[in-house]
């Protein structure tokens, strides 16, 4: 369950990274926040690629989110 919780908030932070990512470039700023934003969210999935036993395959994110999603709304 925790490597499903790392791969979930992982996905979820790289999504808000690319809206930052852009919003940066296009004020003509650094995009600093956005790459630590974009640190952090590699480094929680490479966490629960690592640590999961046969790791993750692209069919194995919906799930992961229904599993986590399930687990806090019980």
């Amino acid at each position: 369950m925790q490597n499903d919780l790392f791969l979930v908030v992982g996905v979820i932070i790289l999504v808000f990274t690319v809206p930052a990512i852009v919003s940066a470039f296009s004020e003509g700023r650094p995009p600093r926040i956005a790459a630590i934003m974009l640190l952090i969210s590699g480094g929680l999935i490479a966490i629960a690629l690592t640590q999961k036993p046969g790791g993750y395959s692209f069919e194995d994110i919906p799930q992961a989110f229904v599993r986590v999603i399930g687990h806090y709304l019980r």
